[in-house]
C-alpha cells in the first residue's frame, strides 16, 4: 500500500487532479451550508454581472438566481449521478465478464454477442432514448448511463478472466475442489482489480459528461439543478450574458479533466511495467 501511495504521488498531474476534485467535492458536500436559500430562488436583479456584490459573485441568470449556489448545488447532482451510475455499469459489466471468461464456449458466445449489440449503438443517442421513454429523472438517468456504459467493463473483464484461469493458483482452487463462484471472488476478481478500478475512474468522468448532455438537451430532472440544465438555459443569452454558460462549463471540464488525472495516476500506481513500456 505504501508502494502504491508513492508511485501515485510521484504523479504531479494525478496530485493536482485529486486537488481538483477534492475542491469539487467539498464544495458538493456544503452547498447546503453555504447556500441556504435554494438554487431556483430568485434572490436577486437578473443578469447580475459577476463580481460587482459579495454575496454573488458569479453574478445571476436571468430569473435572478444565484449561479453561485446552482453551481455549487450542481455539483453535487454530477458526482452523485456519475458515481452510481458507474457503480452500477461496473458491478454488472463485472458479472457478464466474469461469466463469458470464465466459462467460455456458448455462454461466452451469447453473453458477448449481447455485449456487442450494445456497443453498435452511440452511447448517448442510447441514453436519450431511454431517458425519453421512462420520463427524465434521477432514477432513469442514472440507469440510462449504467445501461449504455457497461460493454467495456465486460470486455475488459472476460479478457482479464480469460488469462487469469489459466494461472497454477486458480488450477489449484479447481483442484482441491473450490467451487467457480468461490474460486471467482476470491481467486480471480482480486488479480483483475487493478485494471478495472482504472476503467471505473475512466467511466466516471464520462457518466458526468453524459449527464451533462442530457440536462443540456432537456432530459435532465427538472427538479435538479445540474450544470447541463445552466447551460442549456443560458445558451440563448450567450451574447447578453457569456459568463452564464462559461462558469458551469468550467466546473465540468475541470472536474472531468481531475478525474482523468486521477486515472493516469492509478494506472502509474497500479501498472507500473505499463507506464515502464511507454517510456
Amino acid at each position: 500500500m505504501t508502494l502504491f501511495f508513492r508511485r501515485f504521488a510521484a504523479n504531479r498531474g494525478a496530485l493536482a487532479g485529486l486537488v481538483l476534485l477534492g475542491i469539487v467535492v467539498l464544495v458538493a458536500c456544503l452547498a447546503s451550508f453555504w447556500y441556504e436559500e435554494s438554487p431556483w430562488a430568485m434572490v436577486a436583479q437578473p443578469l447580475l454581472p459577476p463580481f460587482t456584490e459579495a454575496g454573488y459573485p458569479l453574478g445571476t441568470d436571468m430569473l435572478g438566481r444565484d449561479l453561485a449556489a446552482g453551481l455549487a448545488y450542481g455539483a453535487r447532482v454530477s458526482l452523485m449521478i456519475g458515481l452510481i451510475s458507474t457503480l452500477v455499469a461496473v458491478l454488472f459489466g463485472i458479472v457478464v465478464g466474469a461469466l463469458a471468461g470464465y466459462n467460455g464456449g456458448r455462454i461466452d458466445d451469447l453473453l458477448m454477442r449481447c455485449t456487442e449489440f450494445f456497443q453498435t449503438i452511440p452511447q448517448l443517442a442510447m441514453a436519450m432514448v431511454l431517458v425519453a421513454i421512462f420520463k427524465p429523472s434521477l432514477y432513469s438517468i442514472v440507469g440510462a448511463i449504467a445501461v449504455v456504459s457497461w460493454p467495456p467493463v465486460a470486455r475488459l473483464v472476460r479478457s482479464e478472466f480469460m488469462t487469469l484461469k489459466q494461472r497454477e493458483f486458480v488450477q489449484a482452487a479447481i483442484v482441491i475442489g473450490q467451487t467457480p463462484a468461490r474460486i471467482i471472488v476470491t481467486q480471480i476478481l482480486p488479480n483483475a482489480a487493478s485494471p478495472i478500478i482504472v476503467t471505473a475512474s475512466l467511466m466516471t468522468a464520462t457518466a458526468i459528461l453524459t449527464e451533462s448532455a442530457l440536462s443540456f438537451l432537456g432530459l435532465g430532472d427538472r427538479n435538479l439543478m445540474s450544470w447541463g440544465y445552466i447551460i442549456g438555459a443560458s445558451r440563448t443569452m450567450l451574447r447578453e450574458a457569456p459568463m452564464m454558460s462559461l462558469w458551469p462549463g468550467l466546473a465540468i471540464m475541470l472536474t472531468v479533466l481531475a478525474i482523468n488525472l486521477i486515472g493516469e495516476g492509478l494506472n502509474d500506481a497500479l501498472n507500473p511495467q505499463l507506464r515502464k513500456r511507454g517510456e
